[in-house]
């Protein structure tokens, strides 16, 4: 289904993009062979195909929480750049 020029320049207003001469001819082309595409595309008997939102089977790759016991003070504070006892020690970012 080729596009006239009429047809890209109105394209080109509704997505507020100025084209050439050049440019015309070309997106001219590019979005006839999109449209010959989805031509065949609705040729496809997609009867009795479920509506879907991805083309592979998608599922949550995130395990279920597990219960675990807290860690020790001196594990969590292992690698600590500052500690006071069993506290990190951060500075002070707000004025007094």
């Amino acid at each position: 289904m080729p596009l006239s020029r009429e047809d890209v320049q109105h394209i080109a207003r509704l997505a507020r993009v100025g084209l050439s001469e050049r440019d015309m001819e070309h997106f001219s082309e590019q979005l006839s062979q999109i449209l010959d595409y989805f031509e065949r595309l609705q040729q496809v008997d997609t009867e009795g195909v479920p509506p879907t939102a991805h083309t592979l089977s998608l599922h949550n790759v995130m395990r279920a929480d597990e219960e675990q016991p807290p860690l020790e003070p001196e594990a969590a504070l292992a690698n600590a750049p500052l500690r006071e006892g069993d506290h990190f020690r951060v500075r002070a970012i707000l004025e007094e």
